[in-house]
Parts: C-alpha cells; structure tokens; sequence
C-alpha cells in the first residue's frame, strides 16, 4: 500500500516541499557547522559574552540532515558572530520547569539565556518574576507579531514573551491502520489501535481534545467538566486502550510501531510523515481542536550579554524571511506577518497552509483552554497526574 495515496491533500503538498525544501537547502552550499553546538542532554554551563543558549522542543527548528546541522542558526552566527547552542531539551512544561526553579529561585545560571515555555507555563515564569523584560530597541521586529497574538492576558503588552510557534492539538495516526483516519474520539479509540494509543502529558491538550469531543466550551470549562474528562481517561489507560501519556517523546512511539494513534501536535506529526515516507497524518477533530503557543522568555538569570545575544535572536526570527524559512520546515502556526508572502517564493504550496497560516474558518475550529487560577492549576494538574497513576 502506498501509504502517501491515503495522505490529505494538505499532508502531501507538506511532505513533498519539505523533501524539495531540504534538497534546496542541502545544496545551497557553504553553510556548515559555523561553530554551532547541539547538545540533547542539559544547557551549557555558564554563557559567555559571544554566545547564547537556547533551549527549545524536538522537532522544532529546521535541520538539514546532511551537514547535521540548523540552517537558519548558523545563518544568525554568520550574520551576527554570535555562537549560537542549542539545546533540545524540552519534553514536558512542568518536567523542564522542574529542571531550573532551584537555580531560578537562587538566581543562580540555569544553563539557558532564552527558554521556549507554552503559554500557560510563560505566565508562570512571569508570575514568579523569572522572565525578564526585553529591551524593545533590540527587537524592532517585535512589529511583526500576528495581531491576534499581539496581547495576551499573561502578557499583554508582550513586555516578556514573544510567539515563537503556534501549536494546534489534535488527532494523529499512523495511515495504514487507520486508512480512514482519524476525526473523532470513536476513531480514536476503534478497535485497530487499542494498547497503541498514547496521549500528551500536556494537560491543556490532552483534556482538552477529550473535553470537546464531549461538547464542552474549554473557554468556560468547569471543574466538574474537567474531572468528567479525567475520568474518562483515566478508565481508558485503565481498561488498556492508552500505552502511554507522554511529552514530545510520543514521536518515537509511532515511528517504532508502539503508538498507532495519538492526541498529539500538527507540526510533529507532519515532520514524522515526511521523514517516514507519508506513513502518518494529522487532522483537527471534528468537535474542535486546541490552539495555544510557545514562548521566547528570556530568564531572570541570564547576563546582560546572554540578555542582548538572546534578544538578537528573537529579532532575527522575528524576521518574515526566516519565519518562513522555519515554518517550511516545522509546520507550525508562523506568528510572523510577512511570512506568508515569503513562503510563496521558498515553497508556494504551502503559503496556502491551513496548518500554518490558518484562515479565519480553521481559526475558528481551535479552542484555547481557559486560565487557571493558581489553586484550580494545582489541583486539576493533581487530577491528571493521579488519571496517569503517578
């Protein structure tokens, strides 16, 4: 079975760029390592005054597989002569969060000078006072930001967080066992994928794809709603039909075969189909799926030199060019204006891309998660953790 014939059309226009894409970017030629370091197990010890440390999610920047490295990286270092290391250390908010508080609370280095928090988790790093303030006159291109993100409640005059992607939760299936797809909560749990079922351990996500695929409103959810939710998956991992809730690495559970269906992420499951020859897909439930995003916060401990590198970076993202040139790659929402006219020189097909520049109609299908208050976080995040039987 050609398992890209039973791929969307969208997944197949992403598929089929990225591998031009990448040719293009392979052969561009004279980009090499540049002195860029990559690390998978922990941020760098203390900074210097020529470098800045990023740490971020797998998946999540473009790669070029022949010189291993990240193009629009080592682009930045060429430009700016900034050393620029970057870490894939992010699996899980609270994981990673639980990484560096001791630091952050000591004010000690934590090994990154720009960290890459979801929403819910940038307003905790500003709540507690450990995301500094930027210095707007190193990040001109902060103007670019989409209007739609522009102020968030957490932020609202984004003094201390930038957009870095927008991250749409839904269903993603492995296309041979599920050549029909997958659009609701039934898909998800038939038959062919019980035991192979893994979900997020990002609260947000995982109950909020259940909650309205019960036809709850995530904008006013309740607290009852939300332990009816955890209820429901809790007696799913129970009676066998979740394998697992997990962090970024539920990737590698659909690639090994473990996981044949997935509440998981848009971009991710579009990057796994294009290095595993069309073999997975990705769609919006039909109930309605989650939107949120993914932050660039520059931490209470990192150095003024750490601060203004950082802030280099942030503006040199912020730059439609490179957005597009990133959102090529990663197939997350770009929060950049500008990106989408770029995109049609660098890969037309996907300057159409619902998934990365979703009109008003796709807008209209994503839900975010109301706030918490910082008692109902802590006790519904309780709630989950006891669904997992941890």
């Amino acid at each position: 079975m050609d398992s890209k014939r039973s791929l969307s059309p969208e997944a197949r226009s992403i598929i089929n760029s990225q591998i031009s894409r990448r040719a293009l970017i392979a052969g561009a030629g004279g980009l090499g390592a540049a002195g860029l370091l990559t690390a998978c197990g922990g941020g760098g010890g203390g900074g210097s005054e020529n470098a800045v440390r990023w740490g971020n999610w797998p998946l999540y920047l473009d790669f070029d597989e022949e010189s291993k490295t990240y193009p629009t990286l080592v682009k930045f270092s060429e430009q700016t002569g900034i050393e620029a290391k970057y870490f894939e250390d992010y699996n899980d908010n609270d994981e990673f969060f639980g990484k560096v508080q001791a630091q952050l609370k000591l004010g000690e280095d934590i090994g990154y000078d720009v960290v890459t928090p979801t929403d819910w988790m940038a307003a905790r790093w500003i709540r507690l006072g450990y995301a500094q303030k930027f210095d707007s006159a190193n990040i001109p291109n902060k103007v670019n930001i989409l209007d739609s993100l522009a102020s968030p409640s957490y932020d609202p005059m984004r003094e201390s967080t930038l957009t870095w992607q927008g991250i749409m939760g839904g269903f993603g299936w492995n296309v041979e066992k599920n050549p029909k797809g997958i659009r609701t909560l039934d898909d998800l749990f038939a038959p062919q994928n019980k035991g192979k079922i893994v979900v997020l351990s990002e609260m947000r996500d995982t109950i909020g794809v259940i909650l309205l695929g019960q036809g709850v409103d995530i904008t006013k959810v309740t607290e009852d709603q939300f332990m009816n939710a955890v209820d429901f998956m809790a007696k799913k991992i129970s009676d066998g039909w979740i394998r697992g809730v997990k962090g970024n690495e539920y990737a590698e559970d659909l690639t090994s075969g473990d996981a044949t269906a997935v509440i998981g992420w848009s971009g991710d499951m579009f990057i796994l189909a294009s290095e595993n020859e069309g073999k997975f897909d990705f769609a919006i439930p039909e109930s309605g799926g989650t939107i949120s995003g993914d932050n660039f916060i520059i931490p209470s401990t990192t150095t003024a030199a750490g601060k203004a590198n950082g802030e280099k970076m942030i503006n040199y993202y912020y730059d439609p060019a490179v957005a597009a040139e990133v959102a090529a790659y990663v197939n997350y929402v770009c929060p950049v204006k500008g990106a989408q006219a770029e995109m049609e020189k660098i890969a037309p097909e996907l300057a159409t891309s619902e998934y990365i520049f979703p009109t008003e109609k796709t807008a209209s299908r994503l839900n975010v998660f109301r706030s918490l208050t910082p008692d109902e976080e802590s006790k519904w995040a309780e709630a989950f953790q006891q669904a997992q039987g941890n």
